[in-house]
Order: structure tokens, then sequence, then C-alpha cells
């Protein structure tokens, strides 16, 4: 069984549609110290995963347990392969290694090593329209805007500008995918409220009722 570990957002998204053949897509829930926009969007990341066509498992891991947890439920689950959406931080790479290593598992990493410009290109060309949900503070204006095909050439320009990574792969910015070539439609929701935490601003969203 191949899985993608999945958030909902971009790179997590697009590391799965190049991987191809992924059999479903897999949502740990970890705790952190403050609101992670995509848990705090829990239903439509969920939501996204499911229109794509893939089946959604949820499972929520123990503070200070969160690597043998993880382990024991793909190896439970039957994961040969796990697909993952790092692109150039090594500790989450070993992360990475050490979970499928544990599984008894191989690890497919399809981004490691791209251009954080270029992957951004290359994600919306493919057909990926991204939402943000979540920024630091030096980037809160641009909390709510659609990455798209008729924009991304100035969002990139406004990230990078200043001195923030094209892709958010150091925290900068959070995204969730709500329309791709692989949706059987596009995300419907709400943007309910904006959340402000001591160091970043996220949107909450509601799913609306025809979605699914």
């Amino acid at each position: 069984m191949k899985v993608a570990l999945f958030s909902g957002g971009k790179e997590s998204f697009y590391a799965s549609a190049r991987a191809g053949n992924v059999d479903a897509y897999i949502i740990f829930v970890y705790r952190f110290p403050e609101p992670s926009p995509h848990l705090v969007n829990l239903g439509p990341s969920v939501a996204t995963g499911l229109l794509s066509g893939k089946p959604v498992i949820v499972r929520r891991l123990t503070p200070g347990k969160e690597l043998e947890e993880s382990a024991r439920f793909l190896n439970a689950l039957g994961a040969d392969t796990i697909v993952a959406g790092d692109v150039y931080i090594e500790d989450h790479l070993k992360y990475m290694e050490a979970l499928a290593r544990e599984a008894g598992a191989s690890l497919e990493e399809p981004l490691w090593g791209m251009e954080p410009v270029e992957l951004l290109y290359k994600e919306i060309e493919y057909g990926l329209r991204v939402k943000i949900i979540g920024t630091n503070f030096q980037l809160q204006d641009l909390l709510g805007l659609l990455i798209e095909k008729n924009n991304v050439e100035k969002i990139v320009a406004q990230i990078t500008g200043r001195g923030c990574d094209a892709i958010g792969e150091r925290g900068e910015y959070h995204t969730l995918v709500v329309d791709s070539p692989l949706h059987t439609s596009g995300l419907h929701y709400n943007v309910t409220r904006a959340i402000k935490t001591s160091r970043s601003v996220l949107l909450h969203l509601t799913l609306l009722p025809n979605t699914l």
C-alpha cells in the first residue's frame, strides 16, 4: 500500500500527484504550542483530499510518542511506501527516514532538492489553486489570497522580496489546495474568522453543505 502524508497544503498534495498511484492520504494530528492552520482547518483539509478521489485517514498522536505511534499505525495499515513533501530541510528528511525505517516502508520524497521558486511555479502550472490560510506577521497582508496562474508571479515577488521562502518551507506561510486537476469539483467554503496568535495569523474556514 502506498500512502502519502497529507496536510491539505500544496507540497503534500503536489508530492502525492508526482509520486502517482497513491492509495490513501494520511493526516497525523500533532499537538503544537500554537494553533496549526492545517489542524484548525482539519475538515477542509480532509474534504480537499476526498474531492481529489483518495481516501483520507486521520490519526491523532500522543505528544512525545509521535514517531512510535506513526510507525506502528503505518505498519498496521500495511503501508510499504510513504510519500512526503519535504523540499530542503534536512531535519524533516531525517525524521521521515526514521519513520519509514521504523514502519518497515520505503520513502519517496518527489520534491526533495527542488528550487523553491521553480517548485511553486510547477505546482501552479500543474493546476493547483491554493489559498493562503496562515502566515507569519511579515506576510499577513497575503492572508486569504488565492495563488493561481494569473497572480503567482506577483505573489512570488512579494514573498521573496521580504526575504521569505517562496514555498514557505520554514513556516512563513501555509496553504490549502482548493482545486486541482484531480478534484471532481473545487472546495466550497466560507471564511469564518481570522485568528491571531503570538507568532502568526490564520484563517478558519467552514465547509458549505454542497462541498462533498
